[in-house]
């Protein structure tokens, strides 16, 4: 691998080594665990994604998932986490660095119990291997980390282009198991706790419609009656102020809500 060179890279370098104190566990500790925290992540595909384990401690990923030849267009080998970041459009390069950062901040203030209790999500563009940009997003779950340090994540990329065009990219932190959750965060803004329009169950009901599931699909998937899913889907829509379930979808990418 090249000497890194990216003064981007190197600025977000610096940035996370702010959450580290120590050196992480060997690799193969970690890719043991990962199926189990792919399904912590609880996360929607709503396109084709792929997945990656980021070293914190070293800037660099150390796991990339075939997926991401039909995402960007690239094999695993030929990215590496420089190569990554300097592929994000120019515009929403501040953006990156300034969430990022944000992330890192609530990570450090967590105690060691509730580390791994949050989702970290925001969009950017990304040029693919074609030259053209998609807009990623990117979803982040710390899977590596003590009383002190953050030393790895997970991280899941949904091309979200058919959902979100154009528009500036949202920030969310996203508590998981009846955490507080704090929805599309200005840059400037406090952490402060986000009114939640929507019960758990109408939550979990809504992650499945932006991954384009039926009614019935849902109710097998959540053991519900098709019944009980519709009525849900109807207060869903109510709620968010929505008229149609595209509607819906569209708001809730750029609202950050999933």
């Amino acid at each position: 691998m090249e000497k890194p060179t990216s003064n981007f890279y190197l600025t977000a370098k610096k940035m996370w080594s702010t959450a580290i104190k120590a050196e992480p566990l060997e690799l193969k500790e970690i890719e043991l665990q990962l199926d189990l925290h792919k399904r912590l992540l609880n996360i929607f595909q709503a396109g084709g994604h792929y997945y990656m384990v980021f070293n914190v401690y070293n800037a660099e990923l150390e796991v990339i998932s075939p997926g991401i030849f039909d995402v960007l267009g690239y094999e695993p080998a030929e990215m590496n986490a420089m190569f990554f970041l300097d592929s994000i459009h120019p515009d929403d390069k501040n953006y990156f660095i300034s969430y990022e950062n944000r992330s890192t901040e609530f990570l450090n203030q967590l105690p060691l119990s509730k580390r791994g209790s949050y989702k970290y999500q925001h969009d950017y563009r990304i040029r693919t291997k074609s030259g053209k940009y998609i807009r990623l997003l990117h979803q982040i779950l710390p899977i590596e980390y003590d009383e002190t340090s953050y030393y790895r994540s997970l991280v899941l990329h949904t091309d979200i282009t058919h959902l979100k065009p154009e528009g500036t990219p949202c920030f969310s932190i996203i508590g998981l198991d009846g955490d507080p959750s704090y929805y599309n965060i200005q840059d400037t803004e406090i952490f402060t706790r986000s009114y939640d329009l929507f019960t758990k169950r109408e939550r979990d009901i809504l992650k499945q419609i932006v991954e384009g599931k039926s009614s019935k699909e849902i109710a097998i998937e959540l053991h519900l009656s098709l019944h009980t899913v519709n009525t849900h889907r109807k207060n869903i829509l109510l709620k968010a102020a929505c008229k149609s379930p595209v509607d819906l979808i569209i708001k809730a990418i750029n609202q950050g809500w999933v």
